[in-house]
């Protein structure tokens, strides 16, 4: 076998492992090894290469913006537990409850919130399925409408920043988190635009799927049921601009003051005191709140450290080449490679979380982009904007396991008059998959959505370029002369002479 012929056999194997369902983290650093030593025997690179593997792996585990990720995953962690998202739910359903799809509308609107200051998925499809799923079966939604939503809005959470996976992103394309924030903040509002679009359409043409709730079940009415909704958005709002805007990821704001990690320290202080105004701020919390992130963190830096050693042989084999002359020559240039890209990410998401996809496939694409000329802050928040669907594939998507649990739940507990059934899961997912696609297609066809939010880059037009220079005045300047005086003068240097 010849080194150019064996990339695609590495990614063959790479393909292959996935499938066979073994935790990623391991698979990858044991197909990475399996490959080094072949190739050393095959004299392809001197054993010297993987001596660099150790340093690799200090350089994984001193890495200061990985360290926002347990900041981030905590202050999420709290947040699910403070009673912020139940206050939320039950004040924005009553303000919102009347207008048919209104429980729907208040759905998407707290999902998106929380999404801007949790970063996680699973806590939210949970908490907000727990509250809303038996108020929407009472009042006569249509399931599938019910399911879709609840899912859709806590998949949000990928989008809208501090999301993790654009930490990520950020990391493993070397750009800024604070500019890859700001562009995710165009795709998150038209996402949200699109779904409240969809309930809208609904409310019209299907009115009876999305009844609106009787003004007589209110509980709140008037000053005190505004009150509450601003009790609930505006310690959000002060959180988000407090992490965000410190670290340079708000719309308008280009000075940071604050990393990631400083900014997601921030974040977990305004955690604890937000489940201390809910007075929810517990021993107990905080433990299962450590727990839950010491979990995920363990997760992150196993599967970055597999990935590092695949990603090391591959690069040895000239695996960089062979992807980079594969898809630098599709046909239509960058649409094309976008196009194709978007498939495969769409497709691999069956099978594989984000943090997989990030620290596995996008170190394999994010050369080529930059070699087309592609905006990596584009290219980043694009691939999140189709990371999205990871969770709700039917029917392999975590949002809709973590929806059937819930509802097995809440039937056994007798909070909901009738069981689930899974079809009715999946193919509430599917109009609200299609929704987060046509959002992937604006995305690269308008790379204004993405674009419109950052800091404009200066053009200097050298043409127009002036540089003054000082005059020394101590220095006489030249009188004007004549053709013919400058003649006669220079005459009479010579005769000098």
């Amino acid at each position: 076998m010849q080194m150019e012929n064996f990339a695609p056999v590495m990614f063959a194997g790479l393909v292959l492992i996935m499938l066979i369902g073994f935790p990623v983290a391991f698979s990858l650093a044991a197909l990475g090894l399996g490959s080094g030593f072949l190739a050393i025997y095959m004299g392809w690179f001197h054993v010297s290469f993987l001596s660099n593997l150790p340093l690799n792996m200090f350089g994984i585990l001193s890495n200061e913006l990985l360290l926002a990720i347990p900041f981030f995953t905590f202050m999420g962690a709290i947040l699910e537990k403070c009673g912020l998202a139940e206050d939320m739910l039950d004040s924005m359903g009553q303000l919102f409850g009347p207008a048919r799809g209104g429980l729907g509308y208040s759905v998407i609107i707290v999902g998106f919130i929380l999404g801007a200051i949790t970063g996680t998925v699973a806590g939210q499809v949970i908490a907000m399925a727990m509250i809303s799923l038996p108020v929407m079966i009472r009042y006569g939604y249509n399931m599938r409408y019910a399911t879709g939503v609840l899912a859709a809005s806590g998949t949000i959470t990928q989008l809208v920043p501090p999301s993790l996976v654009l930490i990520v992103m950020a990391d493993q394309l070397g750009r800024s988190v604070g500019d890859m924030y700001k562009g995710a903040w165009g795709p998150s509002i038209l996402q949200v635009l699109i779904f409240a679009g969809y309930t809208f359409m609904l409310g019209v043409f299907k009115p009876h799927h999305v009844p609106g709730v009787p003004k007589t079940e209110r509980t709140l009415n008037g000053w005190a049921l505004w009150g509450k909704c601003l009790r609930g958005i505006i310690p959000s709002a002060i959180l988000i601009f407090a992490v965000l805007g410190s670290m340079g990821g708000l719309p308008g704001i280009n000075t940071a003051i604050a990393t990631p990690t400083e900014a997601g320290a921030m974040g977990v202080v305004g955690a604890l005191i937000l489940a201390a105004i809910h007075k929810r701020l517990t021993a107990a919390l905080i433990w299962e709140a450590m727990i839950g992130t010491m979990r995920l963190t363990a997760m992150v830096v196993f599967i970055l450290i597999g990935a590092r050693v695949f990603s090391m042989v591959f690069q040895g084999v000239d695996g960089a080449k062979w992807v980079e002359h594969m898809l630098s020559g599709l046909p239509g240039g960058q649409t094309g490679f976008l196009i194709a890209v978007n498939i495969f990410i769409f497709f691999l998401a069956f099978f594989l979380d984000f943090f997989e996809i990030a620290f596995i496939i996008l170190p394999m694409l994010g050369p080529v982009a930059d070699k087309l000329g592609i905006d990596l802050i584009w290219f980043g928040v694009l691939l999140c904007v189709n990371m999205q669907t990871s969770f709700m594939h039917p029917p392999f998507g975590f949002a809709l396991f973590y929806l059937r649990g819930i509802a097995d739940t809440l039937f056994k507990e007798k909070r909901i008059p009738v069981a689930i059934k899974s079809n009715d899961i999946y193919l509430g997912a599917i109009p609200w998959v299609a929704m987060q696609l046509i959002l992937v297609t604006i995305v690269i066809f308008v790379p204004q959505t993405v674009t419109i939010f950052l800091d404009k880059a200066q053009v200097i037009d050298i043409n127009k370029v002036k540089i003054d220079i000082p005059v020394d005045e101590s220095v006489a300047p030249p009188t004007e002369r004549s053709a013919e005086e400058e003649q006669k003068r220079i005459d009479e240097l010579f005769k000098t002479k």
